[in-house]
């Protein structure tokens, strides 16, 4: 294989390579309120493509059967909801006798109590081949149906860390419902039209979702290099990014074998779904309940920085294993 067509097989690597580097040079420009406004172009307009690119390519059919996939679905919100959590604040415990800076620790707890995200999730598992329609349906059910989602993210993170608040159900609900079922519901709508025209042309879907996830890696790795981090000494700021990884790898690995099993009754195809769905976390939605969970907390930017962490890691790390899980899922499949 030459070398330019090994680097146009593997752009996307490249890609993020690249604006993680731009964005480590000049964060500013990236970050909320920057040049690039992520705020709306992030925010609303690319989470809209891609549901809307979603929603174009998805066979209604596929995903109206998505829809009855229940032990699907449920395994993927007790885990994230449920176990997720749990696992993390008994792994605490233990990190509590050590001089870990005691707010990265609590922040590494709220990331837990996170719901899933509304994009990246789809889009690793689109890349990979996995069932696109079954991720897309639990993004709508962890992050559309928000009202029930925060609730119980809220209600965790009072339970484990003893803080109370209120949350705007009605402005984030009506938010997502903006950004994630009308593009795809639009998405399906303009389908029937142009479904003939779509077979026939088979436009690149996966190309576009993909660039667009490497616009919202830019972006996350601005605000997570312009993050101040007060106060943060560099030993905890390794140990907590060592345990990212970690908890990441290992809950990847649990959902894999959990979904693998004999009796599951899950293709391979679920289970790259199941993987991604139920490890990744909400960075859009996480921050604003931070700021509103802990508003007036001296230590909230250390609070949100295991979130911050997270959410460029489990991109990165998704991506970097796209291959991987792809090659494993082809060969099950044959």
């Amino acid at each position: 294989m030459g070398l330019l067509e090994r680097l146009r097989k593997e752009w996307f690597i490249l890609g993020i390579v690249l604006v993680i580097a731009v964005a480590r040079l000049e964060p500013a420009v990236g970050v909320k309120g920057g040049p690039l406004k992520p705020e709306i172009t992030i925010t609303y307009i690319a989470v809209s493509a891609i549901f809307f690119n979603s929603g174009l390519s998805l066979k209604t059919e596929e995903l109206t059967s998505a829809l009855m996939h229940v032990k699907l679905h449920l395994f993927v919100q007790i885990f994230t909801l449920v176990f997720f959590p749990t696992a993390i604040w008994l792994f605490l415990q233990l990190l509590s006798i050590t001089p870990i800076n005691e707010w990265l620790l609590k922040g590494l707890q709220t990331v837990g109590c996170m719901p899933p995200p509304v994009s990246s999730a789809v889009i690793l598992t689109k890349a990979v081949g996995g069932n696109e329609a079954a991720a897309i349906f639990n993004s709508a059910f962890g992050s559309f149906l928000v009202s029930n989602a925060l609730f119980i993210a809220t209600a965790l993170i009072v339970l484990f860390l003893g803080s109370s608040s209120s949350v705007p159900f009605t402005s984030i609900f009506s938010q997502l419902f903006m950004t994630v079922v009308v593009p795809l519901i639009i998405g399906q709508i303009v389908r029937r039209y142009i479904k003939d025209w779509l077979e026939r042309k088979k436009p690149p879907f996966g190309a576009i979702s993909s660039c667009v996830l490497l616009m919202i890696i830019y972006t996350t790795f601005c605000d997570t290099f312009a993050n101040p981090n007060i106060d943060l000494d560099k030993f905890s700021l390794i140990i907590i990014v060592f345990i990212i990884f970690s908890v990441q790898m290992s809950f990847m690995f649990l959902t894999f074998l959990f979904s693998t099993r004999n009796n599951s009754s899950f293709t391979p195809a679920d289970t790259v779904a199941i993987i991604f769905c139920s490890t990744h976390k909400s960075l859009t939605l996480g921050i604003p309940m931070l700021k509103i969970v802990f508003a007036g907390y001296e230590h909230l930017s250390l609070i949100s920085v295991p979130l911050l962490i997270y959410h460029p890691a489990q991109i990165l790390l998704g991506s970097l294993l796209v291959p991987t899980i792809k090659s494993w899922m082809v060969s099950r499949q044959k």
